[in-house]
């Protein structure tokens, strides 16, 4: 192979390259507009669910378990929330 034809081939996969980075970046872009766009309820729910989950879990005597499953229970509300109110 020539140089003249190595050259070719090495502007051709960096051609590629560029576009599919470009392309990877606009939709990693657009999936955290989408995210942030949607996720206020749920960011909310989760923080509210772990405040109050942690207040639960220390009257029973394990605030860690009171605040993660009220961080889950938080979020999914919020997400519910979101989904039936916007």
């Amino acid at each position: 192979m020539g140089d003249s034809a190595r050259e070719k081939t090495y502007e051709a996969v960096e051609n590629c390259l560029m576009k599919k980075t470009r392309v990877i970046s606009t939709i990693a872009g657009l999936i955290l507009l989408a995210v942030v766009a949607t996720g206020c309820g749920t960011l909310t729910g989760a923080a509210v669910g772990a405040g109050s989950g942690a207040a639960i879990g220390a009257a029973t005597g394990d605030t860690k378990k009171g605040a993660l499953i009220g961080t889950g229970v938080g979020a999914a509300g919020g997400a519910i929330y979101d989904a039936t109110h916007y």
